[in-house]
């Protein structure tokens, strides 16, 4: 990961903006640099991923313009060799080098030919204007908001900004922003097929499904993620993997490990005594033949590193906290004891093929509605929880289920077979796998545990336990109500929400909502996030 932050305006205090932008240093602690330009500072904290020589440090210029990019653009070397046949040259074999230039060509355009993930700010000499760009998922972090002059200002998280700028906001993924505007390039939650009749994008009429046999979406499943994949082992630093013994992050492994001429590296966390996943990652690791590191962790490390999770994430979701203990801590190892700096995680898996709750769909369209929801806010919760567990360790994450292909590709597909109607959840991902020996029968078929289950039941009691006894009834019923937006319904979420205003006074409406599933569905009306509540939960926890 890097941190990028811009201020759009000719009147800015270089001591504030360093103030807020070092808040991120760990982020990019390999190099940082600030700049000052005709109308703004732009500032960089490098991660060297790609490109691993002095040039290769960001702000990148050509011709009086600048960027700075968090990002990987993939094929990037493809995109480049036709930029020198335009007549570029090169200093760096960073992947971002190409932003420039391809904004020279292309304008606004070059956003829907990058296969990357990435957010962006260029400031153009030739128009003395600013572009700011977010990748279609969000998968990496870009936030914004407005000085009390008016001027925009962008950074990688609020936490660059806070007093600065009177509300935050989420850059919208898939969106540029140009002239006072945001636009959409790219809504990839309304992904549709191709056919003779016509292409939706978000914006047409046409909508049409992909209607095939099982046995070619399974095909075309496995081919793209498998590519996916491959695509972000190529790195010029180490690459680890994240490995919870679940369905996607074994996926993960498996996959990289054929592609790998040496065993890859894995790590999984649990807690002491109750660590459902710790057994089944081992179980996947040697299988696959991996370089296995297993970390535990005491419910004294949970509490005692509750507010700094909470300040890291910047989010009061309890969903996204709970699961966020065990990542966060097995990710600060990596970083205190490997040379690790890449992780490709299983993220993203669950809002294309369904959650537990999702069982309860009452309709296809429904279930397609939810997918998009959930798409649509991927970057409050499960990518916010991956970003900043991982980059706050000073390591880059990587998301293969979040591959724009794959996307484009598993929503595109006809709900209806989607739904699970073979007694499995995730039933097309599974079978897609289930060829070719990749991983033992009782992992590939194995039902999903809740994440916080997953590291232990006993954290999330921790949890709860801990809350009851910080918050009282009375503060509890005095106080909770002052949140107007959101309001916290149990001790544990009033208390994240208390910790998160301290951090983020202000600024509940970074996030849409609390992660719950769709309470309208019958089955689904319940008062707590985990699968754990829910009646179809059965032997998951197991």
């Amino acid at each position: 990961m890097c941190s990028i932050m811009t201020y759009c305006d000719d009147n800015v205090d270089y001591d504030t903006f360093k103030e807020g932008f070092d808040k991120t240093v760990s982020r990019g602690p390999d190099d940082s640099r600030i700049i000052s330009l005709k109308n703004g500072v732009m500032g960089f904290h490098r991660l060297a991923i790609m490109g691993l020589h002095p040039e290769g440090m960001q702000p990148f210029e050509r011709d009086g313009s600048y960027v700075v990019c968090n990002g990987e653009l993939y094929g990037f070397k493809e995109m480049r060799d036709d930029l020198i046949k335009k007549g570029y040259t090169f200093e760096s074999d960073s992947d971002c080098e190409i932003i420039l230039p391809l904004y020279f060509e292309y304008g606004t355009d070059m956003f829907r030919m990058l296969d990357a993930e990435y957010a962006c700010v260029i400031y153009d000499a030739r128009t003395d204007e600013y572009i700011a760009a977010r990748d279609p998922i969000g998968i990496r972090p870009l936030y914004y908001g407005y000085d009390e002059e008016g001027a925009i200002v962008f950074a990688s998280e609020p936490k660059n900004i806070v007093g600065i700028v009177d509300r935050i906001m989420p850059f919208p993924p898939g969106h540029y922003y140009k002239e006072g505007r945001f636009v959409c390039y790219n809504d990839i939650s309304k992904a549709a097929f191709v056919t003779e009749s016509g292409y939706a994008d978000g914006t047409g009429t046409v909508r049409e499904y992909i209607k095939d046999d099982i046995e070619t979406i399974t095909k075309n499943i496995h081919d793209k993620l498998v590519a996916g994949v491959e695509k972000r082992l190529v790195a010029d630093a180490k690459v680890g993997f994240l490995l919870s013994g679940g369905l996607d992050s074994s996926l993960v492994c498996a996959i990289a490990a054929r592609k790998s001429d040496k065993p890859i590296r894995t790590f999984a966390i649990g807690m002491t005594e109750d660590a459902i996943d710790l057994k089944y990652a081992k179980q996947v690791a040697d299988y696959i033949g991996s370089d296995h590191t297993e970390v535990y962790m005491t419910p004294e490390q949970v509490i005692s590193s509750l507010e700094d999770v909470i300040h890291l994430l910047g989010t009061y979701d309890i969903t996204t906290i709970r699961a966020s203990m065990g990542m966060y801590l097995v990710c600060k190892a990596i970083h205190e004891t490997t040379d690790e700096r890449v992780l490709l995680t299983g993220e993203i898996s669950d809002e294309l093929f369904g959650y537990k709750y999702t069982d309860f769909a009452p309709s296809a369209e429904e279930f397609q509605k939810e997918a998009e929801k959930r798409i649509h806010e991927l970057h409050m919760y499960d990518v916010l929880r991956a970003d900043r567990c991982i980059s706050v360790n000073s390591l880059e994450a990587r998301v293969p289920f979040g591959d724009l292909d794959f996307v484009k590709y598993v929503m595109s597909i006809d709900p209806e077979i989607k739904l699970n109607k073979y007694g499995k959840g995730k039933y097309l991902l599974r079978k897609a796998f289930e060829k070719g020996g990749y991983l033992p029968d009782e992992i590939l078929w194995r039902e999903k545990a809740a994440f916080s289950d997953a590291v232990g039941h006993s954290m999330v009691d921790y949890l709860k336990e801990y809350a009851e006894k910080t918050i009282s009834d009375e503060e509890f019923n005095q106080e909770c109500n002052k949140y107007t937006y959101a309001t916290p319904f149990t001790k544990e979420s009033y208390l994240y929400r208390k910790i998160f205003e301290k951090y983020y006074p202000g600024q509940a409406r970074m996030v849409v909502d609390f992660w719950m599933p769709n309470k309208s569905w019958e089955g689904c009306n319940v008062n707590d996030p985990s699968a754990r509540v829910l009646s179809n939960y059965g032997d998951s926890g197991k």
